[in-house]
């Protein structure tokens, strides 16, 4: 996950979510935007 651009970690997360894929692979995502400080939110304005 290291090598995803914020910007793609964002775009992989709102497509999981709205594909409405695994909670493991979601959460897995948000761990990861927590980690580097985005939030949900900051998907919410970039979609």
């Amino acid at each position: 996950m290291e090598l995803m651009s914020d910007a793609f970690l964002k775009d992989t997360y709102y497509a999981a979510v709205q594909s409405k894929l695994d909670q493991e692979f979601i959460q897995m995502l948000l761990f990861e935007m927590k980690r580097r400080q985005l939030t949900d939110e900051d998907v919410r304005n970039t979609a």
